[in-house]
């Protein structure tokens, strides 16, 4: 694999997410994923599905307050049985964006999205990019 180029995709990815995140908010698993967004400067609304409800609740709630949402749960067994219910969940209710989460999956070679500020820290740093 070529890490100058994933690592090069992955700040194109991140341009992306946090415009679009200005407008759609990003539905994460918990709060440490959350505080790695705020550390890759992701400024708009985030939720956590941990939020103390079924996740049929956590749904039903989102439908009531967004017509659009990106999901971004981690890239492992965990995270995709999240992103595949939630997104079963919303479906014709919620346009559910999952591009992010095959994009990270494909170019950063960890499996979830609260390593991925010290992931890309460490190949800004193996790199030279710094």
């Amino acid at each position: 694999m070529n890490y100058k180029k994933s690592f090069e995709n992955l700040e194109k990815v991140l341009v992306e997410l946090q415009d679009e995140n200005k407008s759609i908010p990003i539905v994460v698993e918990g709060d440490k994923d959350i505080k790695a967004l705020r550390k890759l400067d992701i400024t708009g609304s985030i939720i956590s599905v941990n939020a103390g409800v079924s996740l049929i609740d956590f749904c039903d709630k989102i439908a009531q307050e967004h017509s659009d949402v990106i999901i971004l749960t981690d890239w492992d067994r965990k995270g995709g049985y999240l992103c595949r219910t939630i997104k079963k969940n919303l479906e014709g209710r919620v346009n559910c964006n999952t591009k992010y989460r095959k994009l990270f999956s494909k170019n950063a070679m960890i499996r979830t999205l609260e390593g991925l500020p010290s992931w890309l820290e460490t190949m800004k740093n193996k790199l030279n990019l710094i």
